[in-house]
């Protein structure tokens, strides 16, 4: 449905240096789908997304919105903002105070090219309102409305001109902690109802795991890797995907050589030598980073079956409620390990790690 392709944009900074904020920047978006562009403040996942929106004309590259083309360097075509008929929703919402809720909504019908009769525009309305569940404030001041219902009064305005594309930038930045996970659901729930083709720009990890069907991890304006959120959580193709998706542990290792099933390797580390699962084939004596995941970090006080288990010393602990963070100590290594708090071995106290080698990836050493 979105096509995306070779997308460079750069432009000087306030010192006159180059920045390089999209490099060649691919990507395809099958329709109805929530694909999110992930990464820290700085890596061109904004000026990717304004890029698509025509907020900005990249210097290279060519979009596509169902075979249309909307901006292509080689062709010479940038169709304008206002003429691709995109929605967007920004960090501020920009809500019009002097409005209520039913004329925040209607408004882009009333001042776009297209003319609407009154009952055509309030079917309209009404129709996302209900689907924002705003309906029962449609006569209420825009402003008395909260936080959460000013975000859904924000989405409502983009979706009632049926967008061929919703374009969202870190809309649920502005909200505290736990009107953000509410608002991650009823985000889910209203893409799914509708089946909009949706560009999600966030730098919130938890926030893209949980809304995406596709994720693409950027760093200094290039894409890393795309998947979809369970990959790229557990199938990280480089130790920045790894750190900036979630927590993980990191060792160093030595490729020893192959051990017995497809893609697995016994590597020599600082707390011995494991079997480890490696994404791209290894030779022996590849130098490698293997990345295991908090809760993949297995904790038991008798010792287990397995290949990977090692004795460890319970270092520091910290009570979360519904989970129990361990240091255990491996020699001088720490790993960090997320347990079930029954899990109750007292600091000091020896205690065993059991490693599934389906859980430490190894990748390429840089």
């Amino acid at each position: 449905m979105l096509r995306v392709e070779g997308l460079y944009t750069e432009y000087p900074n306030e010192r006159g240096e180059i920045v390089k904020a999209a490099q060649d920047v691919t990507f395809n978006v099958p329709e109805g789908q929530l694909f999110t562009l992930l990464g820290p403040s700085g890596c061109g996942k904004t000026t990717t997304l304004r890029s698509i929106a025509g907020l900005e004309r990249p210097r290279v590259g060519e979009i596509l919105v169902k075979d249309r083309v909307v901006y292509s360097s080689s062709k010479n075509v940038f169709v304008p903002p206002n003429r691709r008929g995109f929605g967007m929703v920004f960090q501020s919402y920009a809500i019009w105070p002097h409005m209520t809720v039913f004329e925040n909504a209607a408004f882009p019908l009333q001042v776009g090219d297209k003319k609407y009769s009154r009952d055509q525009v309030r079917e309209k309305v009404m129709r996302v309102l209900a689907a924002t569940q705003l309906e029962a404030f449609a006569d209420r001041d825009a402003t008395k409305l909260s936080g959460g219902q000013q975000q859904r009064l924000a989405l409502a305005r983009a979706l009632v001109m049926e967008p061929q594309l919703l374009l969202l930038d870190e809309p649920l930045s502005n909200l505290d902690a736990k009107l953000r996970e509410k608002m991650r659901f009823e985000l889910k729930r209203l893409q799914r109802d509708l089946g909009i083709t949706t560009i999600y720009v966030t730098h919130d990890q938890s926030e893209a795991l949980a809304l995406s069907h596709e994720i693409a991890v950027m760093s200094e304006g290039r894409i890393q890797q795309i998947g979809s959120p369970r990959a790229i959580y557990e199938r990280p193709i480089n130790s920045f995907v790894a750190d900036f998706v979630g927590s993980t542990n990191f060792l160093d290792g030595s490729v020893l050589g192959p051990d017995g099933a497809e893609g697995r390797y016994r590597v020599r580390t600082e707390i011995g030598d494991l079997t480890v699962l490696a994404t791209e084939p290894l030779r022996a004596d590849d130098k490698v980073l293997l990345s295991v995941r908090p809760e993949d970090v297995e904790l038991q006080e008798a010792k287990p079956d397995g290949q990977n288990v090692r004795e460890a010393r319970v270092d520091q602990k910290v009570f979360l409620g519904e989970c129990v963070d361990f240091q255990v100590k491996l020699g001088e290594r720490t790993l960090l390990s997320r347990r079930h708090p029954s899990l109750r071995t007292p600091i000091g106290h020896s205690i065993f790690v059991n490693l599934d080698p389906e859980k430490c990836i190894a990748l390429k050493a840089a």
